[in-house]
């Protein structure tokens, strides 16, 4: 699925799949995890505003105004909007932007590679290739984090067992 910041996801709306040739994919064909992250943000926004200071996008996100900052100095978070007196004002698209870049993080990806991804992205519909290959590339490391996990896991409940096995009470 290719999402930009041209392609803005809102609150309950669920993500299309913008094929070749104008195609679009039936919400309904989408993976259910992907279904529930567009349609369940974790901190509703505001109905009906599709302005808002950095203060309420950092109640909205859970990321500090600091981080934003950041985001938007190293090119992560391109153009926000300013006021005349010079204060971000953040939109929706700049919050699905954000909930994306969020969610790739969460994934171990590098700032690096999710600042080439907004570059890539800004670019247009040409680096389309380049995009696939740099997440393929990095669902492959999730991937085999998750793995490595799994067998952590088969470890730990080896010894819960053995601990629930013994059957002495702690007293």
């Amino acid at each position: 699925m290719t999402v930009t910041q041209s392609e803005p996801l809102t609150d309950g709306e669920i993500a299309t799949d913008e094929r070749p040739g104008g195609l679009r994919e039936r919400p309904d064909t989408l993976p259910v995890a992907v279904r529930a992250c567009a349609a369940t943000p974790v901190h509703p926004r505001p109905t009906g505003r599709d302005r808002y200071t950095i203060s309420e996008v950092a109640e909205h996100t859970g990321l500090s105004a600091h981080t934003l900052r950041w985001y938007e100095r190293i090119g992560l978070m391109p153009h926000v909007d300013r006021t005349h007196t010079g204060q971000r004002r953040f939109t929706n698209r700049d919050l699905d932007w954000l909930s994306l870049v969020t969610k790739l993080r969460l994934t171990g990806m590098p700032v690096a590679d999710m600042v080439r991804y907004a570059e890539l992205v800004r670019a247009g519909e040409a680096t389309f290739t380049e995009r696939r290959e740099l997440l393929t590339a990095h669902r492959e490391d999730v991937r085999q984090r998750i793995a490595e996990l799994h067998s952590t896991l088969d470890i730990l409940d080896y010894k819960i067992g053995i601990y629930a096995d013994t059957g002495l009470s702690v007293g």
